[in-house]
């Protein structure tokens, strides 16, 4: 299974025609784009219907996480946007991400897009999960390896994990399980309020499927030529990762 898409740029802006003038103004035609809370939450569907009909694969990111029953209803409606990947938060529990499966399943009229897990936020580190979301005795590689086990085996096409724990997925969960990640940043990058971070050719050679890039791509002086840079370097750790050892 694939998400077709290798680089998916966050579109962190918080109006739509903020959004429109980006993607024209620096040549980023039907490139795989993220639209997050931000912006859904004031724009609403419409900023789904003007980016796909500029032909852009869309990863809608709202990671619901609520009762088993508003989360099915929410990925029904969701589904009718024709979007490529939504997705959830994975300590929602098993229930939770059957109904959501159960919703696409229920609202896709044509292709049902790809449901992924949110396993752990590449905001949290070892601190986080031990002293506040009191996971203890657990290190952040088992505690995400028991999200995507857990989304696997409940109706779930893949993660959204940190790139330091792709390797450990492909173990326990199969190549064919989607690893999306994001955190993605040159290595001379500030690391903003994430924790968990990696550059675009650490993710593909770790075995990641697509990355999530921002502002390294948004904030730069040359979006085009960033989004172009990151995806090749994505594209040849992947290649590595391919390259059979002697």
């Amino acid at each position: 299974m694939s998400t077709n898409n290798p680089l998916y740029v966050a579109l962190d802006f918080p109006r739509k025609e903020q959004v429109l003038q980006f993607l024209e103004t620096n040549g980023l035609k039907k490139v795989p784009v993220k639209v997050g809370m931000e912006l859904f939450y004031r724009e609403g569907p419409s900023i789904i219907e003007d980016l796909k009909k500029r032909n852009h694969p869309v990863f809608l990111d709202l990671k619901l996480h609520d009762i088993p029953a508003t989360v099915k209803r929410a990925m029904t409606s969701l589904a009718s946007l024709e979007v490529d990947i939504v997705n959830l938060h994975a300590q929602g529990g098993s229930a939770m991400m059957q109904a959501a499966a159960e919703g696409l399943d229920i609202g896709s009229a044509n292709k049902k897009p790809l449901l992924l897990a949110v396993t752990q936020l590449t905001s949290t580190d070892d601190m986080m999960l031990s002293n506040e979301l009191l996971i203890n005795g657990k290190s952040m590689e088992e505690a995400v390896i028991h999200y995507a086990v857990l989304s696997k085996n409940n109706g779930v096409d893949g993660v959204v994990c940190s790139v330091k724990e792709v390797p450990a997925l492909r173990k326990a969960c199969g190549k064919d399980f989607i690893a999306l990640t994001p955190g993605i940043r040159q290595s001379d990058a500030e690391h903003h309020d994430q924790k968990r971070v990696a550059t675009p050719e650490a993710a593909g050679e770790a075995g990641s499927d697509c990355i999530v890039v921002g502002r390294n791509i948004t904030q730069s002086s040359d979006p085009f030529a960033a989004y172009k840079k990151m995806k090749e370097e994505f594209l040849n750790g992947v290649r590595k990762n391919s390259t059979p050892t002697a």
